[in-house]
């Protein structure tokens, strides 16, 4: 099975996508499975995972009572509040919830760059280990290094890197994230997204803007540690689905059949779906 292991969906009115303005025009309006179902189709997809896209948890319900009419959405990486007292209490109330399957803090707009050092996180962590929920890391490359320490301190908890952690394909200056990228592919208990790349080369991107980051990443991770995903619609900044989709396939071609069908979706299906008891 075909996964597409990261998209969104949102309803504007609901008015707690801050980040989500009118300049950000072409996906300035709601987005729905039904606007996703044809890109779905095109590229032979039959199920996906659907990400977060705003810090609440009323959000996440959102998307998980989208998930549990919608047999193509396999699961939910939602958010809830780690600053909260009762932050325990809340992921294991959250895991009862049988579509959900990782939780994201946006780590990226958090103010502090140490944020992922505080000793407060460990017991949320414990708890998102027990509940076999995945740590997705929505950071920059500046936090790789702070993401490292986290990931060493905790290596009974699953992490996915979102986005690669988004290297700074526009300008060029990428050698920090090559070298962190590759300290952290050394540990067993991390995967890595293999999207949002599109969105962080320059305007009018060809495949070649983007090829050394993938083969850094699959050289790294290897097929067995990487996870595609569209980031639909965000993705509509900077080409769209079918382009991006089209990039991966030529980007990966020179690997075996077997690998390119676990980057683009078995490896999801055993990363977020496997641990939580639930089948493709």
């Amino acid at each position: 099975m075909r996964i597409d292991a990261h998209h969104h969906l949102w309803t504007l009115d609901r008015g707690d996508y801050g980040w989500l303005t009118p300049a950000l025009a072409p996906i300035h309006r709601d987005f729905s499975l039904s606007d996703l179902a044809p890109h779905l189709a095109a590229a032979k997809i039959e199920g996906t995972i659907l990400v977060q896209a705003a810090p609440t948890e009323a959000e996440t319900m959102f998307l998980l009572d989208i998930a549990a009419t919608a047999p193509e959405v396999r699961g939910v990486v939602g958010w809830t509040d780690f600053e909260a007292a009762d932050g325990g209490a809340r992921i294991d109330a959250l895991a009862a919830r049988e579509l959900l399957v990782g939780l994201r803090p946006m780590v990226q707009d958090i103010p502090d760059d140490d944020w992922l050092l505080r000793p407060a996180l460990a017991p949320l962590l414990a708890a998102m280990t027990r509940n076999s929920l995945v740590f997705d890391a929505l950071v920059l490359p500046r936090h790789l290094p702070r993401l490292l320490r986290l990931v060493d301190g905790h290596p009974d908890t699953q992490f996915v890197l979102d986005h690669c952690a988004k290297p700074r394909l526009a300008t060029g200056e990428t050698a920090d994230w090559h070298s962190d990228i590759a300290l952290l592919a050394e540990r067993p208990n991390i995967v890595c997204k293999l999207s949002g790349l599109a969105t962080e080369a320059a305007p009018g991107w060809q495949i070649t803007d983007l090829r050394k980051a993938v083969d850094h990443v699959v050289a790294c991770f290897g097929p067995s540690r990487l996870l595609w995903g569209s980031d639909w619609p965000v993705v509509n900044l900077a080409g769209g689905y079918e382009k991006w989709f089209a990039a991966a396939e030529t980007l990966l071609a020179g690997l075996a059949a077997d690998e390119k069908a676990a980057i683009f979706g078995g490896n999801a299906a055993r990363v977020y779906l496997s641990n939580r008891g639930r089948k493709c």
